[in-house]
C-alpha cells in the first residue's frame, strides 16, 4: 500500500504528526495521504502516563480545544511537593519549588483518553488509522533510504510456522516515514543503530513508571490536587519519586518512577511502588478506596544531551522514540505533540516541493528555534544531578533552577548506560520487601490481571534471547537474576534452583510492553520485538 506519509504509533506524537499534516493540506487546498498504524487493539489501549498535561502544544494544534471537547477536565487546583521519610513528610514551601514543578494552568488527565480524542479528530481530517497492526520491520529502498514498514504476520505458531489462521503482514510504503512508537521503540532503536543517529549524543537514560488508578471516597477527593514526593522508600543514592493526581469522578492516579540507572540488582521497582502506597501521606487518600487499573511503562529521561539525530533518509523520529520528555517537569505529552507538529510542518514543505525519501533537515532546525528546545535546554542538567543522589541532586538542581534559571554555563553528561550500572549481587544488600496485604498492596499477577493483558500463547515469543545460556551463566550467577525483579509483570522466573538445575522461564503472555527488560538487562541479551498486533494490555483510561 502506497501513501505520502506512514506513521508508526498512535500516541500523542504520532497523532499530532498526522493531524498537522492534514491541517496543512486543508489550508493549502491540496491532498496528501497519511496512514497511521498502532499495535494496540484501539487507539489508547497501550497509552500510559501520569499524567499532568501542559496544554500549550495541544492549544497550538487546536486553538479551540476546550470548545471542541478535548478531555482536559481537571485543572490543577493545588501543588504539594514532599520529601518523605518512612513515617513522616516534610512539605517544601512553594517559594522553594523550582518553576518547572509548578503546575498552574496545567490539567490532570488520562493520556489514553486524550489520544482517543486526538484519534477521532485525525480520522475526521481523513487520516487512515489502523489499530491492531504492529510495525514489525523497517523497509529500505535501493539507495538505503527508509521506504516504509511492514506489519507483523498474524497467526504464526510457536515454532514460527504458519497456523490455520495465518495472515501475512502488509508492506506500507511512504515518501516519508515517522517513527512515533514511544520509549525504546522496536523499530526506532533499529533506525538509530542503522544510521548511527546517536553517534554525537550522550547515552540515553531511562526510568520505569508504575501506575494504578483508584476510586476513592468522595470526602477524600480534591479535584486537581497534584502531589509529588521524593525520598522514602528509595535509598538516598537511588533516583525515584512518587505522584498522586486527583482526576474527575472521584478517581486518583497513584504512581512511582524509578530511574533505571540503579546499581543494586536486588531492587524491585514494583515492590518499591507497593511500599510507597503505605506511606501515611499516600495511604490516607487510598484507604476505603478501590483499585481499578494497573500498568507500567518505561520512559526516556536523558534530556537534550541524549537526543539522537532526528532525521535520516526517508524519515524522522518524534516523541519519546527520540526522547522528547522533560524529566524535570515530569511531563512529556506536550513535548511529544510539539515534536510531531514540527516534523509534520517540515514534511509538508518537502511534499509541496515534490521531494521524497531525503532528509527533512528543516525539522531539527525548527526544533532548535522552538519553545520546546528552550524548555529542554533549561532542564538539561536535571537527570545528571539526580543521578548523584537525591539530596545532592535536589540541592544542585535547585541552585540550577532558582539561581541560574536553567542557564548554567555547563551541561552535565550521561557517561554510562543504565544497563552497565548494576553491581554484582554479592556486593549489594538484599532488600526485604513486605508481603502484599491485598487491600493497599498487591502481587504482580493480580496487577497484570487489572491491565487486561492478553497474548495468544501459541505464537513466537516476542521476548527474544540472543544467547539462551546467558540468563543462568551470567545474570543468575553474577546478578541473582535481576530480570525477576525489574520486570513489573512477572514475565521472568527462575525455576529449578532447588533441584540444582536452574532455568529461565519467560511468561510472555504477562508482558505489558513496558520495555524495561530490553533496557535494563545487564548483558543486553533480551530483545523486545512486537507480538501479534492488537495484543498486550488494554488500558481503559490510563
Amino acid at each position: 500500500m502506497e501513501f505520502d506519509v506512514v506513521i508508526v504509533g498512535g500516541g500523542p506524537a504520532g497523532l499530532a504528526s498526522a493531524i498537522r499534516l492534514k491541517q496543512l493540506a486543508a489550508e493549502n487546498e491540496t491532498e496528501i495521504s497519511v496512514c497511521l498504524i498502532e499495535k494496540g487493539a484501539e487507539i489508547g489501549a497501550h497509552i500510559l502516563s501520569g499524567a499532568v498535561m501542559d496544554p500549550r502544544a495541544i492549544a497550538e494544534l487546536f486553538p479551540n480545544w476546550q470548545e471542541e471537547g478535548a478531555p482536559l477536565n481537571a485543572p490543577v487546583s493545588e501543588d504539594r511537593v514532599y520529601v518523605f521519610s518512612e513515617n513522616g513528610a516534610s512539605r517544601i514551601p512553594n517559594v522553594l519549588i523550582p518553576a518547572c514543578l509548578h503546575n498552574e494552568g496545567n490539567y490532570v488527565i488520562s493520556l489514553g483518553n486524550v489520544c482517543r480524542w486526538l484519534g477521532s479528530r485525525a480520522e475526521e481530517l481523513g487520516v487512515e488509522i489502523y489499530p491492531g497492526f504492529a510495525g514489525a520491520e523497517v523497509l529500505f529502498d535501493e539507495q538505503g533510504a527508509v521506504k516504509g514498514v511492514a506489519t507483523g504476520d498474524m497467526g504464526r505458531l510457536h515454532d514460527g510456522s504458519a497456523g490455520p489462521g495465518f495472515q501475512p503482514g502488509i508492506e506500507l510504503h511512504g515518501k516519508y516515514t515517522f517513527f512515533a512508537e514511544g520509549c525504546r521503540g522496536h523499530l526506532g532503536k533499529q533506525v538509530i543503530e542503522k544510521f548511527a543517529l546517536n553517534a554525537n549524543a550522550d547515552f540515553q537514560t531511562y526510568g520505569i513508571g508504575l501506575k494504578e488508578l483508584w476510586e476513592i471516597p468522595p470526602e477524600k477527593h480534591q479535584l486537581g490536587l497534584v502531589v509529588h514526593s521524593g525520598g522514602w522508600p528509595m535509598q538516598p543514592d537511588t533516583y525515584g519519586g512518587g505522584f498522586l493526581y486527583h482526576l474527575e469522578n472521584n478517581q486518583v492516579a497513584v504512581g512511582f518512577v524509578v530511574g533505571l540507572g540503579y546499581s543494586n540488582p536486588h531492587l524491585s521497582p514494583y515492590e518499591e511502588f507497593q511500599r510507597y502506597k503505605t506511606h501515611p501521606e499516600i495511604r490516607k487518600f487510598l484507604e476505603g478506596g478501590k483499585r481499578i487499573a494497573y500498568g507500567a511503562r518505561a520512559l526516556t529521561a536523558g534530556g537534550l544531551q541524549s537526543l539522537p539525530k532526528l532525521t535520516f533518509p526517508g524519515g524522522v523520529l518524534v516523541g519519546d522514540d527520540a526522547g522528547f520528555l522533560n524529566a524535570a517537569r515530569i511531563k512529556g505529552s506536550h513535548c511529544a505533540i510539539k515534536s510531531g507538529a514540527l516534523a509534520a510542518e517540515a514534511c509538508f514543505g518537502a511534499l509541496k516541493q515534490e521531494r521524497q525519501r531525503d532528509e527533512l533537515s528543516e525539522y531539527p532546525e525548527a526544533f532548535k528555534n522552538s519553545w520546546l528546545y528552550d524548555e529542554l535546554y533549561q532542564a538539561r542538567n536535571f537527570k545528571p544531578w539526580m543521578a548523584k543522589g537525591f539530596k545532592l541532586g535536589s540541592l544542585m538542581f535547585g541552585i540550577d533552577q532558582l539561581l541560574l534559571r536553567g542557564r548554567a554555563p555547563w551541561t552535565l553528561k550521561h557517561g554510562i548506560p543504565d544497563h552497565a550500572k548494576l553491581k554484582p549481587a554479592s556486593e549489594c544488600p538484599k532488600i526485604d520487601y513486605p508481603k502484599p496485604d491485598g487491600v493497599l498492596t498487591f502481587d504482580r499477577l493480580s496487577s497484570v490481571f487489572l491491565s487486561s493483558t492478553n497474548h495468544e500463547e501459541d505464537q513466537p515469543c516476542h521476548l527474544q534471547l540472543k544467547d539462551a545460556g546467558v540468563p543462568i551463566s551470567v545474570n543468575l550467577a553474577k546478578y541473582d537474576a535481576p530480570e525477576q525483579r525489574f520486570c513489573p509483570a512477572g514475565v521472568y522466573e527462575i525455576l529449578g534452583q532447588d533441584e540444582g538445575r536452574p532455568r529461565l522461564q519467560i511468561n510472555a503472555q504477562n508482558c505489558v510492553h513496558c520495555k524495561t527488560c530490553d533496557i535494563k538487562d545487564p548483558t543486553q541479551n533480551i530483545n523486545w520485538v512486537v507480538p501479534q498486533g492488537g495484543e498486550g494490555p488494554t488500558y481503559p483510561n490510563m
